[in-house]
């Protein structure tokens, strides 16, 4: 083993799926069959992504992915579709400053395809084109969340 695959104690570092599960699942066609006919233009589609993870005991995380999908508004709704999908995650042997960006970039880049797929079967099962949710940047959001809670921080507390 190299050097730089354990860490201080010599325990090679573990990053492991544990389980993933459907916590919550929504699909809603409030106007079909009318919403169903064929459109001149494709509707405004609007998709909204949050991760959030909880510590667990024995060093394990439950990583949730939470996923809506809307098409249309009001009467000309076609879909509504909202996603919680979890997985709980072993680390162990990380650095403590390796795990938060793992916890929140890694973890839902795991996750992503299984809820993806099941936002594309759902809206192919409501009768619509499969929704394919193009790749997300899970790192990027991770560092816009960093930036906005060190913002709320330094306007709770002015120097």
């Amino acid at each position: 083993m190299a050097e730089g695959d354990a860490n201080k104690n010599g325990e090679a570092p573990v990053f492991t799926v544990l389980t993933q599960y459907l916590k919550d699942f929504s699909f809603e066609s409030p106007n079909a069959p009318q919403a169903l006919r064929p459109r001149d233009k494709a509707p405004e589609i609007n998709i909204g992504i949050n991760v959030n993870a909880n510590p667990m005991e024995d060093g394990n995380y439950d990583v949730v992915l939470s996923l809506t999908a809307k098409a249309g508004e009001g009467k000309d709704m076609l879909f509504n579709v909202e996603l919680v999908y979890g997985g709980v995650f072993r680390v162990k042997n990380i650095p403590q400053e390796h795990i938060m960006p793992l916890v929140f970039i890694e973890c839902p880049r795991l996750l992503f395809p299984f809820a993806r797929q099941i936002v594309a079967d759902a809206t192919r099962n409501g009768g619509f084109p499969p929704l394919m949710i193009d790749p997300i940047d899970f790192a990027g959001l991770f560092q816009k969340r960093i930036a906005e809670e060190q913002a709320k921080a330094q306007k709770s507390n002015p120097s």
